[in-house]
């Protein structure tokens, strides 16, 4: 009995949070329009979401195209298709680990970064003080870097992927040998713009929809103190983990399940 009493409470623990964080994503969402009528505010958080995490994206991204081109080219070498690395290379990172990547990267970095700012700006009660000054924090704080996440992610998987397949063209071609022409070439012409570039954009848009939101709603609903604001912080890099990976089957079996 006492494991089907905790049971029922962990569920119902579960879904007053899951309610708690709809409420807050709709109230996010309805603060859009203000925060587009103030850029500036926008435009802060796109540089310390978007810019900041430009590097690791970078250097990440050019070593997992490295190591693809390596891993790929002994593997299609077997096959002597060694010309058909570009495909490869492009069709990994450009369907699955561009996004996905940069996803977990995202919230590494940016994601977990939002949860401690807002958590900390709870503790020292900055959000209380603004409802008392009649500022809503939600589309004053939240909203701005909703909407920042939600942008700067796309743009980061796009320079994943970009940089990765110039990193896979650098071993594939200066290292083993692999003609230049064919590793574009091939790309060029099996890549599908919309079968494999814009199924790869909508899921770096849903991975940044859901990350900024955990990241932000943990934040928020963080408990006041250090204690509370550590393990918000190590929520949303778990949470959002299982997530992106979760939701990255569901939507690969909806994009190529009928091909």
């Amino acid at each position: 009995m006492d494991f089907i009493e905790g049971l029922g409470a962990s569920t119902r623990i579960s879904f007053n949070k899951l309610g708690r964080g709809t409420h807050f994503l709709v109230q996010t969402i309805s603060g859009i329009m203000s925060v587009l009528l103030r850029p500036r505010l926008l435009t802060k958080q796109l540089y310390s979401v978007g810019v900041m995490s430009f590097l690791i994206i970078t250097i990440s991204g050019l070593f997992v195209g490295m190591v693809l081109g390596l891993q790929g080219y002994y593997t299609l070498s077997d096959f002597g298709a060694e010309e058909t690395l570009g495909v490869m290379v492009a069709a990994s990172l450009v369907r699955e680990l561009g996004p996905v990547v940069s996803a977990l990267l995202f919230a590494g970095r940016a994601g977990s970064a939002l949860t401690a700012e807002i958590g900390l700006m709870k503790a020292t009660e900055q959000l209380s003080g603004m409802e008392m000054m009649a500022i809503d924090p939600i589309k004053r704080i939240i909203t701005p870097r909703f909407l920042a996440g939600l942008i700067s992610m796309p743009l980061l998987a796009g320079i994943f992927s970009a940089v990765g397949i110039i990193g896979g063209q650098i071993v594939g071609s200066g290292l083993l040998g692999v003609d230049e022409g064919a590793y574009w070439s091939q790309m060029q012409a099996s890549i599908d713009f919309y079968d494999d570039i814009v199924n790869g954009v909508i899921k770096s848009i849903v991975f940044g929809f859901v990350t900024s939101w955990i990241a932000l709603f943990e934040g928020y609903d963080a408990i006041p103190t250090s204690e509370g604001v550590s393990r918000a912080t190590t929520r949303t890099v778990v949470n959002s983990a299982f997530t992106i990976l979760g939701l990255d089957f569901i939507l690969t079996a909806l994009m190529f399940g009928d091909h």
